[in-house]
């Protein structure tokens, strides 16, 4: 058996078949939505350049554009991190998972959900002006349902740990489930969402779907598997204790600044643009934290493609958040609000942050659940094509979105600043068929680690006696 081989061996241990098969099983119906919701998202990128490209009833843009984003969130990365957050619950705690029958569960009602809700988004039956949360208030439910199951479920694991402490990692995951239960309820209730109110449910959900589901667990996702592939212990425990508290603290409050100038009361913008400035302080101090952790070991991103992945969603994480703090002040949302540049803020989030933190999570861990390795060129392909694809999408829109706001600031005509984007839409085109290029490798790789043959990527894992040398 080979050094890596017998390393792999080694850190896999005595993983539950049943446990491996879950994750497998999350794994493969997540990246089956990636390739469903990106492909849609494709076909919207040419619309912008082509309006009339296949423009029957149900390719219109009203219709495909909820299908991609809610493809995106609840197909392809709620499904991919519940599937993490269940092996690494079970791992840290030293322990089996609470219930198998609950995480299948989970999976068909996530799944109902997401197949239910891109029926009925095709058909028309769509709660328009409720953004991400464009399903029927019904198919809502069956996600909800999913929640309460997936939270049951970890928080059932984690109580039976091996260890008095829990691993920072569970306090990120749980605190997701419990905290976006509550979301979820408070906008999925119609009776009260009436006018102003529902614009500030609205920036309630939509901004903590991201900041209080996604966030939490791509961070703890972060939080296992750096640790995890570097064979050394997180920087600081108090520091990422730290960071989760300021975020439950200061992340809840700040959707209000997604409707600055908007007949909400003044006093509930000024506080989101407040809260989102507070928000400095956990993003600052998580991305220190991970940073420090990798100190000394920069030079293995050339070859590490997990650790890469998820340096790339640190830096994701730390750009896009701090953007995010900078486009809450008036002054900027002046420029930037309602135009392409929140689209290029939003995906630079989404996708250079979480699902970078997916597929680094993904490619660090289910080598050792299953014993198989993806190929180096999947993996050298799949990475350099996502990278560079986002950079061009993210970059052109951002300097697209910057001219149509000043267009708009000088007062010229409408149609001038659509005229003026044309060049940023193609080359958000070239960017998003680098993507979805880099999804279809990836779907490759997944098969390769799951239910294909194994490629020749080395070990996730650095072995210790590497890590000491390079520290």
């Amino acid at each position: 058996m080979s050094k890596d081989a017998a390393v792999q061996a080694q850190e896999r241990g005595d993983v539950d078949r049943e446990l491996t098969a879950i994750f497998s099983a999350y794994t493969i119906t997540a990246t089956l939505w990636l390739l469903f919701a990106t492909a849609i998202g494709l076909l919207l990128a040419f619309k912008f350049g082509a309006p009339d490209f296949w423009a029957a009833k149900y390719l219109t843009f009203g219709r495909l554009r909820p299908i991609h984003t809610n493809g995106t969130f609840y197909g392809w990365a709620s499904i991919a991190l519940v599937g993490l957050a269940y092996y690494v619950a079970a791992r840290s705690c030293g322990t089996r998972l609470y219930s198998k029958r609950l995480a299948w569960i989970g999976l068909w009602l996530f799944n109902i959900a997401a197949v239910t809700g891109t029926i009925a988004l095709e058909l028309g039956y769509n709660e328009g002006d409720l953004e991400y949360r464009e399903w029927p208030w019904p198919i809502r439910l069956i996600f909800l349902a999913a929640l309460v199951v997936t939270a049951w479920n970890l928080i059932g694991t984690v109580a039976r740990r091996t260890s008095e402490d829990i691993y920072l990692s569970n306090w990120y995951t749980m605190s997701a489930v419990l905290w976006t239960c509550v979301i979820a309820i408070v906008a999925i209730l119609p009776w009260y969402q009436h006018g102003l109110g529902q614009v500030a449910i609205s920036g309630y959900y939509m901004h903590n779907a991201v900041g209080m589901w996604f966030t939490p667990l791509a961070l703890g996702v972060f939080y296992y598997a750096i640790p995890k592939i570097m064979s050394r212990p997180i920087y600081s425990y108090a520091l990422g204790v730290f960071a989760f508290w300021t975020n439950l603290c200061f992340y809840p409050l700040l959707g209000g600044h997604h409707f600055l100038f908007s007949p909400l009361p003044w006093w509930l913008q000024t506080t989101a643009i407040v809260f989102s400035v507070a928000m400095i302080v956990p993003v600052w101090g998580g991305s220190a934290n991970y940073l420090l952790t990798m100190r000394g070991r920069f030079g293995d991103l050339t070859h590490a493609y997990p650790l890469a992945f998820i340096f790339v969603g640190v830096i994701g994480y730390l750009v896009g958040s701090t953007q995010g703090t900078v486009e809450a002040f008036r002054s900027m949302q002046a420029l930037w609000h309602f135009n392409n540049f929140t689209i290029g803020h939003s995906h630079l989030t989404m996708y250079g942050f979480v699902n970078f933190a997916i597929w680094g999570g993904l490619y660090a861990l289910l080598p050792l659940a299953t014993g198989k390795t993806p190929g180096r060129l999947g993996l050298a392909l799949h990475f350099w094509m996502a990278l560079v694809g986002s950079f061009i999408y993210v970059i052109s829109l951002s300097i697209g979105g910057t001219v149509q706001g000043l267009d708009w600031m000088q007062g010229k005509p409408f149609i001038q600043s659509v005229t003026d984007m044309a060049p940023y839409y193609v080359w958000r085109g070239v960017g998003g068929i680098l993507m979805f290029l880099s999804h279809g490798v990836f779907a490759w790789n997944v098969w390769r680690m799951t239910t294909g043959v194994a490629g020749n990527a080395d070990s996730p894992i650095l072995a210790p006696a590497e890590a000491g040398a390079a520290a």
